[in-house]
């Protein structure tokens, strides 16, 4: 009888590349599956979808200096465009799992303070500007410098900061917190539900779905977030389907027991044909001429402050939960990521859709286990769907969304424990970055009180070598940053 010849071969070892892709974004030597970055990727897609629907909200809410407005589907369509495209670029180049979109906060400055001086595309030819100045700080390896400047742990509670404010954003979102219509009166801002209940059918699916997805990740289920968002999506439109809830406004109303921004309710025409006429509708000179270059160096500047310390705020965050930190606090491939975030500031703009900048609601994808740029292939495509498939993106509410950001905020929370709390110089800034993040609604006017802080302490304490010099630059621009309000009384 033959005897079969022994195997000799050496097993595959698993923890080396199975192929070129895997060795490009580096799947395997991160840790992660192609299943973990796809789902990953969709999570965070479905964590960041509300930006196609509010940012439009939010630009075709305001008009120019001449009175215009920009049209609500165009830049819906346009949205998503340059959020497919950059997200993918940061997935290619930065190989990290970073979205970008339109930012938050940026878009209301440009809306409303600066579109009101000069025309739309004067506006948003300063966030080109803007944009292109970054690129440079990047590229000149100034703006790495100033992030490697900050501190370990300062870089630490940045994150944690981060995970409050994503909290608190869920929680309104969501309708479980309230701004109390008679704050002015009342020494409490904020309540719980509607008068101190929750009277809604919205909150109560927020409710149930945060339960349900803090359940699947204390018994660590693969996908928790995401099949925490599937599951109060489908909630949330039987009890639409049921109760016939409606959007919180309703011809101009107030309808406090209303979906927040989304209605779930599958749409009759899923596909829709993108309007792209605000590509390239810019001007880099014409605010120069219009608003006088004082007002408009002031712009660009408080342009550049947000999106500069907002990114590499939300790097840290992203990078420290999903453990790709290192020693330093420092993120891989730094660089590339903030080169990528600076062409998105400058492509928002040439795409009349405000600066697009890294997307804190990535971290829903690392926590469901993206780890590299795969996930952001996933997600970047989802975006570029959404041009066409745009009803469908806005089937999922805010009352479904932000049971991951909450969850997210709890999983982000728990880094609190490496900082000093022993040790006050370091301390107290790093309670000031936490705090000021979800109390200001700023990731901004976290960072820029807590530095001021640290270097205050420091040179109070007779610890001025401690500082790093670029240290002392920054906290003199965040002074200017929250000053400019009586700096722009007294010049203008």
């Amino acid at each position: 009888m033959a005897v079969a010849p022994l195997d000799n071969s050496t097993p595959p070892d698993p923890s080396q590349p199975r192929n070129g892709f895997d060795r490009y974004f580096e799947v395997t030597a991160r840790g992660s599956t192609m299943s973990r970055e796809v789902r990953g990727g969709l999570a965070t897609f479905f964590t960041m979808a509300y930006i196609v629907v509010l940012n439009p909200l939010i630009l075709g809410g305001a008009v120019d200096g001449d009175g215009k407005a920009l049209a609500i589907p165009a830049i819906a369509a346009a949205t998503a465009l340059v959020a497919g495209l950059m997200t993918i670029l940061m997935g290619v180049v930065g190989r990290f799992p970073l979205a970008v979109a339109a930012g938050l906060g940026v878009n209301a400055l440009v809306a409303y303070e600066i579109a009101p001086e000069m025309t739309w595309a004067d506006a948003m030819g300063l966030v080109v500007i803007e944009g292109l100045i970054i690129a440079v700080l990047v590229l000149t390896g100034l703006r790495t410098a100033v992030f490697r400047s900050v501190p370990t742990q300062m870089k630490t509670a940045i994150g944690v900061g981060i995970g409050l404010f994503l909290t608190i954003i869920g929680l309104v979102d969501a309708g479980f917190v309230r701004r109390i219509p008679d704050a002015a009166n009342s020494t409490v801002p904020l309540g719980l539900g509607i008068g101190g209940k929750l009277a809604s059918w919205p909150t109560l699916v927020f409710v149930l779905g945060l339960l349900l997805t803090l359940v699947l990740v204390v018994r660590r289920v693969k996908g928790a977030i995401l099949i925490g968002i599937f599951a109060s999506t489908v909630l949330a439109m039987i009890v639409e389907a049921l109760g016939n809830i409606g959007p919180s406004f309703v011809n101009g109303e107030p309808n406090p027991k209303g979906w927040s921004l989304n209605v779930p309710v599958l749409p009759s025409n899923p596909i829709d044909v993108p309007d792209l006429s605000l590509l390239g509708q810019f001007n880099v000179l014409g605010s120069w001429e219009r608003a006088g270059w004082l007002v408009v160096l002031m712009f660009i500047f408080t342009l550049l402050i947000t999106d500069f310390f907002d990114t590499m705020g939300t790097m840290v965050a992203v990078g420290q939960e999903g453990s790709m930190l290192d020693e330093q606090g420092t993120p891989p491939r730094t660089k590339e990521i903030l080169l990528v975030d600076s062409i998105g500031a400058a492509a928002g703009g040439a795409a009349s859709v405000s600066s697009n900048t890294a997307f804190v609601e990535s971290a829903a994808g690392v926590a469901e286990g993206a780890r590299t740029g795969v996930a952001n292939l996933v997600t970047g495509t989802l975006f570029l769907l959404a041009m066409f498939l745009a009803p469908l993106v806005v089937v999922v509410p805010f009352e479904a969304a932000s049971v991951a950001l909450v969850v997210v905020g709890f999983l982000m929370m728990t880094a609190v424990r490496t900082i000093d709390w022993a040790d006050y110089e370091i301390a107290i800034p790093a309670f000031l970055t936490i705090v000021l993040m979800p109390f200001t609604y700023s990731i901004s006017n976290g960072i820029g009180g807590g530095l001021i802080a640290y270097v205050v302490i420091k040179l109070a304490k007779g610890k001025a070598r401690e500082v790093h010099p670029l240290l002392y630059g920054v906290a003199a621009l965040f002074v200017v940053y929250f000053l400019r309000g009586p700096i722009e009384a007294l010049v203008f």
